[in-house]
């Protein structure tokens, strides 16, 4: 089967541009939106999304709001929060994938991505047919292991107070993810301490989520510290669907690191693992 990869212009109502990755192949049968990990851009999943091509599958791949080819990079003077990426983003997106292939069947995400996933699944006004998580679960403290638990709620705050005192997250100078929107990592440390989903001009998803019955597969991996199963749990308790499977893998499933990242230039365990009948 012959895979193509091309870039689609995608416009939020405010005006923020970005290009989403499309890849397809000549037979298409389900079309999928994948949300990226925070700070990852579009382009770091195309092996993923060519790998999920192959066995019949359109990908559109969403690019965050500050990364990659958006139009926005997040600074003191331009910062935005859930709410942007929530209500205008991945809205804008599903919207351009259901033009091209007519329907969204699996909305999806890696680490924070599919914690949105998950809360879009929930506010959707037409939600996808199935839920996917790679690498996620929810980042409440309380629900990680011993001794990592309790330094979470410290790490939250820290890098809470760094975005504001930057006017926006540095990431790429300290190692965690990338110059994040100071409003965003104020939303996502607020779950982190919490436990909850809710945003200014979101409002509280929770009980949203507990509406949301859609078949969900999650997949996870042995070594990886910021998803280990618990959060996961959390997470799809919070939801009801219909189904659940998770699937762990190790590094000789994967071929690679089992940890949060390794496994997207080597995607294929993973994508057998979401579709073992395709």
């Amino acid at each position: 089967m012959t895979v193509e990869a091309r870039w689609t212009p995608v416009v939020a109502a405010d005006g923020h541009r970005w290009e989403a990755l499309v890849v397809a192949g000549t037979n298409v049968d389900r079309c999928i939106v994948w949300l990226p990990a925070l700070g990852v851009p579009a382009r770091s999943y195309e092996p993923f999304a060519r790998a999920l091509a192959a066995r019949g599958m359109a990908v559109v791949v969403h690019e965050w709001r500050g990364f990659g080819s958006s139009s926005l990079r997040a600074s003191r003077s331009s910062d935005w929060a859930y709410r942007e990426l929530l209500m205008l983003d991945v809205p804008a997106t599903l919207a351009s994938a259901r033009a091209s292939f007519g329907r969204v069947h699996v909305l999806g995400g890696h680490s924070l991505g599919g914690q949105l996933a998950s809360c879009t699944q929930a506010l959707a006004e037409e939600p996808a047919d199935a839920l996917w998580l790679v690498a996620s679960g929810s980042p409440f403290w309380r629900v990680f292991p011993r001794p990592l638990r309790f330094g979470l709620p410290w790490a939250y705050r820290l890098l809470n107070a760094l975005a504001r005192m930057f006017g926006a997250l540095p990431g790429r100078r300290i190692g965690f993810g990338g110059n994040e929107a100071r409003g965003v990592i104020h939303d996502w440390s607020r779950t982190g301490l919490t436990g909850h989903y809710r945003a200014p001009h979101v409002g509280d998803i929770e009980p949203r989520l507990v509406r949301v019955t859609s078949p969900l597969h999650g997949v996870l991996f042995a070594r990886d510290w910021l998803a280990p199963r618990s959060s996961l749990d959390y997470l799809v308790g919070k939801m009801r669907p219909s189904s659940v499977a998770i699937t762990q893998l190790d590094a000789h499933a994967l071929g690679t690191h089992d940890d949060h990242f390794a496994w997207m230039k080597t995607p294929e365990a993973v994508v057998d693992a979401l579709l073992p009948d395709a």
